[in-house]
């Protein structure tokens, strides 16, 4: 009596297999969705802040100004430059990222670019501007980006393009001591 209750080895083969078959299927779906999905993407966040372009660049300009108040940036620092230009490595999001400045107009607006090979799973630029909006600053976030991995493209698209920006943006208000919900404008 006891083994009538096991099944037997056929039905748990058949069992696995239409996992199997399931797996496929969604994987399937997935990777087709992500393929079907642009490989480059634009997004742009923005906040104010109740102080100064003067006042707020230092903390947008020191690419390791925002360690302790970014909950994605867990380590950055400057490293050697390269080809006569200024380079910084963070450790943001789980993901190590070598990035260079490519203009700095102080205290106005600031482009980095991730140093990424073209076979990299993702890379692009964040421009950022200042603009004094009353007796504050109007903080703004482009990013350019590519995402090479169709999988990645979905989970991107899942989680929001703005997500990275948005944690950027509200750890820069937290070094103020202040409260912002990035708008998004693009």
């Amino acid at each position: 009596m006891a083994g009538a209750l096991i099944p037997n080895e056929e039905i748990i083969m058949q069992l696995l297999i239409r996992i199997g078959i399931g797996l496929a299927v969604v994987v399937a779906v997935v990777l087709g969705i992500g393929l079907a999905l642009p490989r480059t993407h634009r997004a742009t966040s923005r906040i104010t802040l109740q102080k100064s372009p003067e006042e707020v660049w230092p903390a947008v300009r020191n690419l390791d100004a925002l360690l302790g108040s970014w909950k994605d940036l867990q380590e950055a620092g400057r490293v050697a430059d390269q080809g006569g230009k200024e380079v910084w490595r963070q450790k943001a999001g789980g993901f190590e990222l070598k990035l260079i400045i490519e203009e700095a107009t102080q205290p106005s607006r600031l482009v980095t670019r991730i140093d990424a090979a073209a076979d990299a799973a993702f890379g692009g630029t964040w421009t950022y501007e200042l603009a004094p909006d009353g007796a504050g600053t109007r903080v703004t976030v482009t990013e350019d980006g590519y995402v090479s991995n169709p999988i990645f493209r979905v989970m991107m698209k899942a989680m929001g393009t703005h997500r990275t920006l948005d944690g950027f943006l509200v750890g820069l208000a937290v070094k103020f001591g202040e409260t912002v919900k990035p708008e998004h404008m693009e």
